[in-house]
C-alpha cells in the first residue's frame, strides 16, 4: 500500500511539472488540441458521405455505427492521454541511447515511460467520442441500465489496455531491432478496421483484427452488445480476458527487453 501511494506522489509530481512545459507555449496547446479534434470530425464527415450513397451497412444503419464510432474512440483516447510515451521507445529512446536515464533511476522503469508525459490532444478523441455516445444515447439506440452502464465502464478500461498492450509489445522490439516504429505503426493502425463492423472485410482481415491484433474487441464487438439484445455479455468477458493476457504477454517483453537494452555506445 505504501508502495502504491509513493508512486501517485510521483505521478501527481510528474505530472505537473509536465502541465507547467505546455502551458509555457498555450498557443501550441490549443492549436495540437484544435487539431486533433477536426481530425476525428473528419472521421465521422466520412461516414455521412458513405451513408448519402447506401441506406445501410450489412444491417448497420448511420446511427449505429455512429455510436460504434464514438465508443471506439474513448479507450483509444485513455491509451492516447496516458501511455502515448511509449512511441518514444519505438522511434528514438533505444537508437539514441536515451533510455539511459529510466534505467539509472529507483522507480519502476514502464512507470517512469508513462507519467514522464502526458498527451492533451488525446482530449479530443475523448470528447468526440463522448459526444457520440451521449446523442447515441438520446436516440434511445443503446441499451441503458445498470447492467450495461456497468459493463460500459469495463470495456471501456479494457479496451484502453488493449491499445496499450498492443502498443508496448511492438515499441518493446526495439530493444532488439533498435526502431521498431513502422511495426507499431501498422499495427495501431489496424485500429481504424474495427470503428465499422467486421463483417464488411474478407474472412482474413476479420481474424487479423479479432484474434491477432484484437482491435475489434475494442470497438465493434463491445460495442455491438449495448446496441443489440441479442449480443451475449460474454463479448465483454471475452474482451476483459484478451486485454490482461495482451497486458501479460506485452510488459514481459517490455521487462524481457529491458534486460536486453545496451546504451547506443560510440
Amino acid at each position: 500500500m505504501k508502495k502504491i501511494k509513493r508512486y501517485l506522489r510521483l505521478y501527481r509530481v510528474f505530472s505537473s511539472q509536465f502541465f507547467k512545459t505546455i502551458m509555457q507555449s498555450k498557443v501550441d496547446f490549443l492549436m495540437g488540441l484544435l487539431g486533433f479534434f477536426l481530425t476525428q470530425l473528419s472521421g465521422i464527415a466520412f461516414l455521412y458521405l458513405v451513408f448519402e450513397q447506401i441506406p445501410d451497412l450489412k444491417g448497420w444503419s448511420l446511427e449505429q455505427l455512429m455510436f460504434i464510432y464514438g465508443f471506439a474512440q474513448i479507450p483509444r483516447g485513455i491509451d492516447h492521454l496516458f501511455t502515448d510515451n511509449i512511441w518514444m521507445i519505438a522511434w528514438r529512446w533505444v537508437i539514441n541511447g536515451d533510455f539511459d536515464k529510466y534505467m539509472l533511476r529507483p522507480m519502476n522503469i514502464f512507470f517512469q515511460v508513462i507519467a514522464e508525459k502526458l498527451q492533451p490532444d488525446a482530449l479530443g478523441e475523448l470528447l468526440v467520442g463522448s459526444i457520440l455516445v451521449i446523442l447515441s444515447v438520446s436516440k434511445g439506440i443503446v441499451i441503458v441500465d445498470a447492467w450495461h452502464i456497468l459493463l460500459f465502464i469495463v470495456s471501456i478500461f479494457a479496451g484502453a489496455l488493449i491499445y496499450t498492450s498492443i502498443k508496448l509489445f511492438f515499441a518493446s522490439l526495439a530493444f532488439w531491432i533498435k526502431i521498431s516504429g513502422p511495426f507499431l505503426q501498422v499495427a495501431y493502425e489496424m485500429a481504424d478496421f474495427a470503428k465499422y463492423p467486421t463483417e464488411i472485410y474478407n474472412k482474413a482481415i476479420r481474424f487479423l483484427v479479432t484474434w491477432v491484433i484484437p482491435f475489434a474487441f475494442v470497438a465493434y464487438l463491445p460495442a455491438s452488445f449495448f446496441l443489440k439484445e441479442t449480443v451475449s455479455a460474454g463479448v465483454i468477458l471475452i474482451e476483459c480476458v484478451i486485454a490482461v493476457v495482451f497486458w501479460c504477454i506485452a510488459y514481459a517483453v517490455f521487462n524481457k527487453g529491458t534486460h536486453s537494452y545496451e546504451s547506443a555506445g560510440n
